[in-house]
């Protein structure tokens, strides 16, 4: 690993060959710049930024908080620690670099050692906050590689293996051992397009393209049984394979809402299949509801099932977040509550969730109502 790298920029050129030098004596690679305008031109020149940027304030050309503002609005700076020099006794450049986000300061006059302290205080920090920075990442890669090899390779082995069965020993196949493995394969297809099309759908809501989508697709809607019974039927063979019974109740005329129907489906579907799968017992049930309560209409999904620990309850909207997947192989890909969540907050409402461990969950959506003469 190469020397840290700092940036020193100062127009007394004694003090900048000062702050080089005790730089230098302590192990550390300098670049310097006598302004704003030319540390901007160091940072270009380099094909890797410096760890730290050491800058005066009062400077010609370009001052600090100028050169400040620069460095900060470039996306492979922001994360650079910064220090300011600053005079004696001025107290309102603190302030005005505090407010802006400057690190840290070093009053001038000053002795090596108050350069020092600050400087490997600040890359100190920055250390610990890339260590954890790059835990977050592997994580996030470790999650992504695990949901790969479970999520994709288990209905891909229902594709393929029923293909290969069905191209090898067709004339050997009855008419009833032909639908069964059509059937299987159909239900690999199915899986691994539902996963694309939430990954999809994931991606449009973190990014902001699905605010576009809904601003010109969204209309009122108050047909509510067609919405929840439509989610219900789509879901009915994985219901009867799971033997869980879904039931639907909807209070008699619900208010309008303003919402984009798909996008709504979307997260009734989600919350449904995540219902039907974490009911292990027999015979459990799943009620999906619509009724108003306190100026919103409820959108709300009941289980039976294992419920969600209370410890996990405030990272269960995170993309790609699942509970003990090590022990619990049927849990999806970590998007659907991302997704629910993502979806609520466009229609500009909100979601709670009432969950007993062992005991099942209820999701509830809360939809405000519209005005019924809202154009759409």
């Amino acid at each position: 690993m190469g020397k840290t790298t700092i940036l020193v920029v100062e127009d007394d050129l004694h003090l900048m060959e000062g702050i080089r030098d005790i730089l230098q004596i302590n192990g550390y690679e300098v670049l310097t710049a006598t302004n704003g305008i030319a540390g901007l031109d160091v940072l270009k020149a380099q094909p890797v930024p410096p760890d730290l940027i050491v800058s005066d304030i009062m400077m010609p050309r370009m001052d600090g908080y100028d050169f400040f503002h620069a460095v900060r609005s470039v996306e492979s700076w922001v994360a650079i620690p910064f220090i300011f020099l600053t005079a004696k006794g001025e107290r309102e450049d603190i302030k005005r670099g505090k407010r802006m986000g400057a690190e840290d300061y070093v009053v001038k006059p000053f002795d090596a050692d108050d350069l020092l302290v600050a400087v490997s205080a600040k890359l100190n920090r920055k250390k610990e906050l890339d260590k954890v920075w790059q835990s977050e990442v592997s994580g996030i890669k470790h999650n992504i590689l695990t949901i790969l090899n479970h999520e994709l390779r288990t209905p891909l082995t229902y594709v393929v293996a029923y293909a290969d069965m069905l191209h090898r020993d067709a004339d050997d196949l009855s008419v009833d051992d032909m639908r069964t493995f059509l059937r299987g394969m159909n239900t690999g297809a199915t899986r691994l397009r539902r996963m694309v099309e939430n990954f999809i759908l994931l991606v449009e809501l973190e990014t902001g393209e699905a605010q576009a989508t809904f601003a010109w697709r969204c209309h009122l809607i108050n047909d509510f049984t067609s919405l929840l019974w439509v989610v219900r039927d789509k879901y009915l063979e994985f219901a009867q394979e799971r033997d869980v019974t879904v039931e639907v109740e909807i209070e008699e005329d619900l208010p309008p809402v303003k919402a984009d129907n798909e996008y709504l489906s979307a997260a009734l579907e989600c919350l449904v299949d995540n219902a039907i799968k974490f009911t292990e017992e027999p015979g459990g049930v799943v009620i999906m509801r619509a009724y108003t309560e306190n100026g919103n209409v409820c959108l709300s999904v009941a289980d039976q099932g294992r419920g969600i620990p209370e410890h996990e309850l405030q990272h269960i909207f995170e993309s790609f977040y699942q509970i003990n997947r090590e022990r619990y192989e049927d849990q999806g890909a970590g998007a659907g509550l991302a997704i629910v969540e993502g979806i609520v907050r466009l229609h500009g409402g909100t979601i709670a969730i009432d969950s007993t461990f062992g005991q099942g969950s209820t999701f509830v959506l809360y939809l405000p109502i519209a005005d019924e003469d809202l154009d759409d």
